[in-house]
C-alpha cells in the first residue's frame, strides 16, 4: 500500500491542577451542569491538556450544559469540552455526542472528586485518562 496510515491509540493526559480548576467549578455549579473548553496539544494521538476557557453565551441548567461553537475563535490549541453530570452518571448521552468538539468529551459525575472523571471519543467509546503533574 502507498498510503498506509498509521494509527495511533488515543489517550488523555489531563495536568493535576485543570482536574482541581474543573471539580471546582463543577461543584460551585451544582446542580446545574456545566462546561468547559479544554486546551492542551495533541501527538500521536496523546491528547495533553493543561488549560481550560470558559465558552462565551454559556446555557446551563439542571440536563444541559452548551454553547454555540460559531462564536468561538479558530485556535488550534482547543482539544474539546469537558461538562458535568450532576445526574451522577458518567456515560455520554446522544445529545453529548451529536453535540461533540474537539478530539475528546471529560464528562464528571457528582460528586466531582477525583475518580469522577471519564474521556471519550466521538463514537462514545472509553478513552484512557491519566492525571499528570506537569506536561
Amino acid at each position: 500500500m502507498i498510503f498506509k496510515k498509521k494509527k495511533f491509540e488515543r489517550k488523555v493526559l489531563l495536568q493535576q491542577d485543570v482536574l482541581d480548576s474543573i471539580l471546582s467549578y463543577c461543584q460551585m455549579n451544582h446542580p446545574n451542569e456545566c462546561i468547559l473548553i479544554l486546551k492542551g496539544k495533541s501527538k500521536n494521538g496523546a491528547i495533553k491538556i493543561d488549560g481550560l476557557v470558559i465558552p462565551p453565551f454559556t446555557e446551563t441548567g439542571p440536563t444541559f450544559a452548551g454553547f454555540p461553537h460559531s462564536f468561538l475563535p479558530f485556535d488550534m490549541n482547543y482539544l474539546g469540552i469537558v461538562h458535568s453530570h450532576p445526574s451522577g452518571s458518567a456515560e455520554p448521552s446522544v445529545t453529548d455526542l451529536h453535540n461533540f468538539f474537539g478530539l475528546a468529551s471529560l464528562i464528571v459525575k457528582s460528586p466531582y472528586d477525583d475518580d469522577s472523571i471519564f474521556a471519550w471519543d466521538s463514537s462514545g467509546n472509553p478513552i484512557p485518562l491519566s492525571i499528570v503533574q506537569n506536561i
